[in-house]
């Protein structure tokens, strides 16, 4: 049985204020055609559809053709929300478009029946779980210990009684510990989002959302595809793909992917205003693409995006990196807030402002200060 696997299309999304609607057109367009060349038993869309949880009408009018496409198609599409999506907007409509071989989690509800697909090997059971948050799964389990993502992952996956002896493919939307992240992803401070890999061990395959770089987690068979377009310039060396799942008989899969190229991809420049502006330097370029151009010059060049813009007029952002803001950076140091717990970070301002560390009492007021802070953001 084969899958494509796809996820993070974040239809809608703006890149530094440059709508990526055209480019996001195109390259659903590209994975049309590369589902045709493929011809795959299903199509594994895991998570952040859209890059809004109200996405606009443009978004919606894409996706909409996407799966029109896909309906069109002999293959089953699988779709689950993301934390960029309302639930219930992907939900919307499920059990009609089921009967076109188009199948929307619906909201997590404590119970998933797989769908099942079959081929010459036997059954393939496939779930959708979508995006999940602690409290989520602690509505539905109040009885249950839950104070992390591990713990609800595990708790809610635990309950569908997985049957081992057959193929089982998992579509989730998480943070996997151990995964490599990219700017344009949403960051939780001490990386309190983290799911172990440990919690999917029951799964043959599991398609994984919310990493924007396509890799694999702990085994090859968990694995997260990556969006299909750059959408920051920490992607800029990132190559964009579509995963390609073959699975055999039990334990027996196959996993490579088909490279994406984009009408307008991200690129990086650095040097002088002058050597940037040279028509034998610009002339070996794609002037089409969107830029980070980093200049050199040790004084600011006067209106010097209005004029870079005259050769490249897809720049998305301007830098400069000399003396300057080599001394600044040095002046502002290293940030390592977004590495650290909050309960941590509270921990050492208290120690600096009272030249002590905090009492046991303290830290437990804290700490469920904290979890009760986090319990109404999600």
């Amino acid at each position: 049985m084969k899958f494509i696997h796809l996820s993070d299309l974040h239809i809608g999304k703006r890149v530094n204020e440059f709508s990526m609607i055209d480019d996001q057109t195109y390259i659903l367009t590209k994975i049309i055609n590369i589902i045709d060349d493929e011809k795959p038993d299903a199509v594994l869309i895991s998570g952040d559809v859209y890059d809004k949880s109200v996405p606009s009408a443009e978004a919606v009018t894409l996706f909409d053709d996407f799966l029109f496409r896909l309906s069109q198609r002999n293959l089953q599409t699988f779709v689950i929300s993301g934390n960029h999506d309302s639930p219930e907007r992907i939900a919307f409509g499920g059990r009609l478009m089921n009967q076109s071989g188009i199948y929307l989690s619906p909201v997590y509800n404590k119970t998933i029946e797989p769908i099942m697909l079959t081929d010459e090997h036997g059954s393939v059971a496939i779930y959708m779980l979508p995006f999940i948050k602690p409290t989520h799964v602690r509505a539905h389990f109040p009885e249950a210990t839950i104070e992390s993502y591990t713990q609800a992952m595990k708790i809610a996956l635990n309950h569908l009684e997985v049957n081992a002896s057959q193929r089982n493919v998992l579509l989730t939307h998480q943070f996997v510990a151990g995964s490599e992240r990219s700017e344009s992803e949403e960051m939780s401070v001490g990386g309190s989002d983290n799911v172990a890999v440990e919690v999917f061990a029951a799964f043959d395959y599991v398609a994984l959302g919310h990493i924007h770089k396509p890799q694999s987690v702990g085994r090859p068979t968990i694995r997260y595809c990556g969006t299909p377009l750059k959408y920051s310039f920490s992607e800029a060396n990132h190559q964009k793909s579509v995963t390609v799942v073959e699975m055999g008989a039990k334990d027996e899969i196959e996993i490579r992917t088909v490279a994406l190229v984009p009408k307008r991809d991200l690129k990086e420049l650095r040097g002088t205003y002058r050597e940037l502006m040279a028509k034998n330097y610009y002339d070996q370029l794609n002037l089409d693409d969107y830029y980070r151009i980093t200049l050199t010059d040790e004084e600011d060049v006067p209106d010097a995006l209005q004029k870079l813009r005259m050769n490249y007029k897809n720049i998305m952002k301007l830098d400069y990196d000399n003396k300057r803001t080599a001394q600044q950076m040095l002046i502002e140091g290293t940030n390592e807030i977004e590495t650290k717990h909050p309960l941590e970070l509270v921990a050492e301002f208290y120690e600096l402002q009272n030249n002590q560390e905090l009492s046991r009492e303290q830290h437990d007021f804290l700490q469920t200060l904290i979890e009760t802070v986090w319990e109404e953001q999600r």
